[in-house]
């Protein structure tokens, strides 16, 4: 026999400060992925706007608002432009590993460096090694952390220059963090070409998508993710192709931090 599937119960954050738009309240709805059905949950909240946290699928609620849009490459239909390919043939030398969901210390380091970068007095920037080990390892879902390295050394690992959470859906790849070498001069647009690569691994394996979670109308930190064209949008009506206005350029992507998703009202 089938398990019965139990329709999910879903809760609402308290509200609180915007991290992207001054001056607005956030609120989120969420509820808990768990049982023999988590994926199929997973994948069907996914393509509704819906992002995981541990345990926990997501998207904004906000009352006055509705400036955070999901959007997700076409992976099938992405051709780079002639910067991207320049990066491609730049960071060609780096060597990637697809790994299981388990956090190391080589990890956390790059991932404390990162923070203090791009995010210092984040939501995250307090983060300890029991955090990050949470952040990756409480995944009730095909997850796999993605590392990128430096070229190996008479057979020993070269040093990890990036890495990414990121979730297996059954019509695409989902983005869930990722954090890297911020120096770029050494490696330059290494965010950049992160999300290049999964766009690659998705269109070889047969997958439609790269969800890169939520593109937000009037923040700056968000706009990067309309270079990468096919981009579809989810609206009113359903996904749809999607090309934002132009912006002044930015140095890099600056992703959403995952939430902490404990109260609800």
């Amino acid at each position: 026999m089938t398990a019965q599937f139990r329709f999910p119960r879903f809760f609402v954050t308290t509200p609180g400060p915007c991290p992207y738009l001054p001056g607005k309240i956030e609120r989120k709805v969420f509820t808990e992925l768990s049982g023999p059905n988590a994926t199929e949950l997973n994948d069907a909240l996914g393509r509704i706007g819906f992002r995981r946290s541990q345990g926990v699928a997501y998207r904004p609620s906000c009352v006055d608002c509705q400036a955070c849009v999901s959007v997700r490459v076409v992976a099938r239909e992405f051709r780079p432009n002639a910067s991207q390919r320049k990066l491609m043939r730049r960071h060609a030398d780096l060597e990637i590993n697809v790994c299981e969901p388990w956090t190391t210390e080589e990890q956390f380091t790059l991932l404390r460096s990162y923070l203090k970068a791009r995010h210092p007095g984040g939501g995250m920037a307090e983060m300890d090694e029991l955090d990050f080990a949470d952040m990756v390892e409480q995944t009730p879902i095909r997850t796999q952390v993605v590392e990128y390295r430096e070229p190996s050394v008479d057979g020993r690992p070269g040093k990890l220059v990036g890495a990414c959470l990121t979730d297996n859906q059954n019509d695409g790849l989902s983005m869930v963090y990722s954090f890297f070498e911020t120096d770029d001069e050494a490696r330059p647009g290494l965010g950049t070409y992160l999300i290049l690569d999964h766009i690659r691994r998705a269109a070889q394996g047969g997958l439609s998508f790269v969800y890169l979670g939520y593109w937000v109308e009037g923040s700056s930190r968000m706009q990067y993710k309309t270079r990468f064209q096919p981009l579809e949008r989810l609206g009113p009506n359903g996904w749809q192709r999607f090309e934002a206005p132009p912006q002044q350029p930015q140095a890099g992507p600056q992703q959403a931090l995952p939430p902490k998703l404990t109260q609800i009202v």
